[in-house]
């Protein structure tokens, strides 16, 4: 090949002159050890973000209504979506221009009746500009 003129043909030869390429086994290993460790991580997430949501133990709520009376006091009407014979706790929670909190509070919703609408007080410690309800957990 070296004494080869270059005029006459490539200079790094062509295929045929090339040896074949070694055959490569095993590939089908490497792809299932990628699937089991994608399976893997996809069912941990999915687990880690079925946890977050509190495994379905969520009580549904909405507000219906809040006013700020003063700059330490503050109303909402809320109604929460619950089974009738559960127990739900809510955290209502009031929040100033800054989306600060400056009050917040566990309401205890006691079994019987499914849809409850309640009105609750809140003690703030700044002038509140909203109030929502920042969850309700069936117990």
């Amino acid at each position: 090949m070296v004494t080869r003129d270059v005029e006459n043909g490539p200079v790094l030869g062509t295929p045929d002159d090339l040896p074949d390429r070694p055959r490569r086994g095993g590939r089908l290993v490497v792809h299932v050890v990628i699937g089991v460790l994608v399976a893997i991580i996809a069912g941990g997430w999915g687990y880690v973000m079925w946890s977050m949501t509190a495994g379905g133990s969520e009580a549904p709520a909405q507000v219906v209504t809040f006013s700020v009376e003063s700059p330490t006091r503050a109303e909402i009407t809320f109604e929460v979506y619950k089974p009738d014979d559960r127990v739900a706790v809510c955290r209502i929670r009031a929040l100033d221009a800054n989306h600060a909190e400056v009050g917040s509070k566990e309401v205890r919703i006691p079994a019987g009746g499914g849809t409850k609408q309640l009105k609750e007080n809140l003690d703030t410690s700044g002038q509140a500009s909203s109030v929502h309800v920042q969850y309700c957990n069936l117990v």
